[in-house]
């Protein structure tokens, strides 16, 4: 069972950063998540999020490790009534790779607002190629379709997938090995290729830096929904560091949110495109993994 202390003591803090970006925190969406959740909230990774844009406006999204003892989150969110019995292969997807793949752990995402969303399951010590996914019969047919394209910029090896049970889409978190991150002048082209807005090649540059590419497909087209792409996080922030504009509150968000270790507050700004526009999405660490310790801090 989790520890009560330590979820009120994460409630707190999403209630205060819900206000710093002017959005309300709905106890009976974001509570049940944290409490069904949250048995070693009080001691991992507890990451905030919020995006700009009129279509992300009062909402402040929060992610953490699910405990191990639960295994595949799916069938106890389902259990817990976070999503429906469906025939749809969204509701299998997360299951077929947790069989297929040595999974290390799982992650869970919600919304103050909105309430549960997404499930995670990630493998970063035993990186996949893009084909072992496309032999997954509840893959979107959309991966194999783009596959060609994934290759051509260097995306073939996935540490995580995303499931997102609200809007029934996935996500491919293609990791670049530290040697062959793609140049600005390759991910123009990728995102001109995706159907994405043309980023300034200051952005470009910004996101050059990036471990990961973040891409959302869905079950009924080939279509590309989404792209993101961000530098580690760090430690601190520099307005001046991020060449894509930031509106006041999610600074404010960077600068004030609460956390819970020592030194300096670790952040992470992505850029993100959809086809219509280009958005940046400002995540604070309330607490930090181990993993981000390390990266982080030199722990």
């Amino acid at each position: 069972m989790a520890d009560k202390t330590e979820v009120e003591e994460v409630y707190s803090a999403l209630e205060e950063s819900a206000r710093l970006v002017g959005a309300v925190c709905v106890r009976d969406k974001a509570w049940p998540v944290l409490d069904a959740f949250g048995a070693v909230v009080g001691e991992d990774l507890v990451v905030l999020g919020v995006q700009s844009g009129k279509r992300n406006a009062a909402e402040l999204d929060f992610s953490f490790r699910v405990p191990g003892e639960i295994g595949n989150p799916y069938p106890y969110a389902l259990e817990k009534g976070f999503v429906g019995e469906t025939d749809h292969p969204v509701g299998t997807l997360l299951s077929d790779v947790g069989a297929r793949f040595p999974v290390q752990e799982y992650y869970v995402d919600a919304g103050v607002v909105g309430g549960f969303k997404k499930l995670y399951a990630h493998f970063p010590l035993a990186l996949q190629p893009l084909a072992a996914l496309t032999d997954i019969p509840s893959m979107p047919e959309a991966v194999a379709e783009n596959a060609g394209l994934f290759a051509r910029y260097g995306l073939d090896k996935v540490a995580m997938v995303g499931v997102n049970y609200r809007a029934n889409t996935m996500n491919l978190y293609f990791q670049f090995a530290p040697d062959n991150r793609p140049e600005p002048g390759a991910l123009a082209s990728m995102l001109r290729e995706m159907g994405m807005p043309e980023p300034t090649e200051a952005v470009l540059r910004y996101v050059s830096a990036a471990m990961r590419a973040n891409i959302t497909l869905g079950w009924d087209s080939a279509h590309i929904f989404r792209v993101a792409l961000a530098p580690p996080p760090s430690a601190g922030f520099e307005p001046a560091e991020i060449p894509a504009p930031m509106e006041p509150h999610m600074e404010r968000f960077v600068r004030e949110a609460p956390f819970a270790y020592e030194g300096e507050r670790v952040n992470l700004i992505a850029v993100k495109w959809v086809p219509e526009e280009q958005f940046v999405e400002a995540n604070s660490y309330y607490q930090l993994s181990p993993m981000l310790k390390k990266l982080t801090r030199g722990d």
